[in-house]
């Protein structure tokens, strides 16, 4: 099928689909995903019954609020049970093509199978994504993901069904990415934000002006929340002279699942694929479109292990409204991890909340690490930074200015700014940095 390359969508049916026909479908797709996982996956047989619900129990899309919640340490108490997928699994092995795995950061890593049809369909939804963030065939694509079991490695084909030159970059050293970026001159590369900053720094270091020496026009990113912090991604365009957009997937699922367009507001989910809820952390109720919970999602045409009301981890809303760009899919804004949200003098702080304060202030590199610690029975935070060598302030007025900066902004201020010189953290990673060290000894319940 041959695509106008000055029509902005990919599928302009379904991105623009109006919102009735849009939830028509999902219930319709909807029916059938929980009656195929009733059917044959033991879980959901087993869980169903206990719960006293049923397949025909569907009416409308809000009825999947009947059924009971999933979650990672479901994946893990399934995982091979009963056979090699396990039984989430609704398909046998032989109807498998490929399987991911989790990073297992959070505890025991967890497969993600796919048939030939969901593998398809989930490439499909990639091009659909770089589409939208304006790749064409004429580019020249690196895609600088871990390949190594994980999801977003097969991202590349959609970048390939689209028609574009991909480099299959995968983790290579800096020195040796920058060799590729100056040698093969791409347009557009797929990293995480915190390596997009820092791949950038090094670059000028080295002598490379991303801007001049360079051709990116486009930066990616996904893995971390920096893609959707303005300061953040802010910070990156500077140095590349590029546009950076943000992605979101999970491994349970696929890929990249959600994507920003040209608006930059929110990032459109595919719920042609997903039908997503927003629930209370605490009471697991059900929050209106709009209002920041826990987001829940539930597979709509994923065969090989169906996910019905799997509850992410993920802090943000959902934006239902029609996007200036035009598509009608739902806008995802992620604010955190619940993992990583912690409590200060009763104000809920996400580490993406200190991470923009930092990016915004001038004399500091933009790396930054936080450390939560207890101290009188009560959660306190503290944050180590470092300052730019050609910084005249001393690092007492450096960190009286960072800790007033983040009173402002978050509401509480840290216990310390501790000040480091230019490379004297060691939170640089040519994956996913670790920025958030959790020193306590208590159990905090958020």
């Amino acid at each position: 099928m041959s695509r106008d390359i000055n029509n902005k969508f990919w599928d302009e049916e379904l991105e623009t689909l109006p919102r009735e026909e849009l939830e028509k479908r999902q219930l319709a797709d909807l029916k059938e995903i929980v009656k195929f996982a009733y059917e044959n996956a033991p879980y959901y047989k087993r869980s169903f019954d206990e719960a006293g619900v049923k397949p025909e129990d569907i009416k409308t899309l809000k009825d999947i609020q009947k059924f009971p919640f999933i979650n990672k340490k479901t994946q893990r108490d399934t995982q091979g049970v009963g056979s090699f997928l396990g039984e989430l699994a609704a398909v046998p092995e032989e109807d498998v093509v490929f399987i991911s795995t989790s990073s297992g950061s959070t505890g025991v890593p967890t497969m993600s199978p796919f048939t030939k049809k969901d593998f398809d369909e989930f490439q499909d939804t990639e091009s659909r994504w770089f589409w939208q963030i304006g790749m064409r065939p004429n580019d020249r694509y690196v895609h600088a993901l871990n390949f190594s079991l994980y999801v977003g490695g097969p991202d590349v084909i959609g970048a390939q069904n689209l028609g574009a030159l991909c480099i299959w970059g995968g983790t290579l050293p800096s020195e040796r990415l920058l060799f590729v970026l100056k040698t093969y001159k791409p347009t557009v590369i797929w990293t995480s934000p915190s390596y997009a900053w820092q791949l950038g720094e090094k670059a000028l270091k080295s002598g490379i002006d991303p801007k001049k020496d360079l051709n990116i026009k486009k930066i990616i990113v996904a893995g971390e929340l920096g893609g959707s912090i303005d300061a953040t991604r802010k910070a990156i365009e500077d140095i590349w002279g590029a546009e950076v957009y943000d992605f979101y997937g999970l491994s349970d699922i696929f890929g990249a699942c959600a994507a920003m367009c040209e608006a930059k507001d929110g990032l459109h989910i595919a719920e042609n694929h997903i039908l997503v809820e927003t629930i209370d952390i605490h009471t697991g109720e059900i929050l209106e479109p709009g209002q920041v919970g826990e987001l829940v999602f539930t597979t709509l045409r994923k065969h090989a292990r169906p996910l019905i009301r799997f509850r992410t981890g993920d802090i943000g809303r959902i934006d239902n409204t029609k996007c200036s760009c035009g598509r009608t899919h739902g806008r995802i804004h992620i604010l955190g991890r619940k993992d990583d949200m912690f409590i200060v003098s009763a104000v809920n702080v996400f580490p993406s909340d200190i991470e923009a304060v930092i990016r915004e202030q001038d004399g500091i590199t933009g790396e930054y690490l936080i450390r939560i610690f207890e101290r009188d029975f009560t959660n306190k935070y503290a944050v180590e930074i470092e300052k730019n060598t050609d910084n005249p302030k001393t690092d007492e007025e450096v960190a009286a200015e960072v800790s007033a900066a983040l009173k402002a902004r978050i509401g509480v201020k840290p216990a310390r700014v501790v000040v480091h010189p230019d490379g004297g953290l060691d939170t640089r990673s040519e994956h996913k940095s670790k920025r958030v060290i959790d020193e306590r000894n208590l159990e905090y319940v958020i």
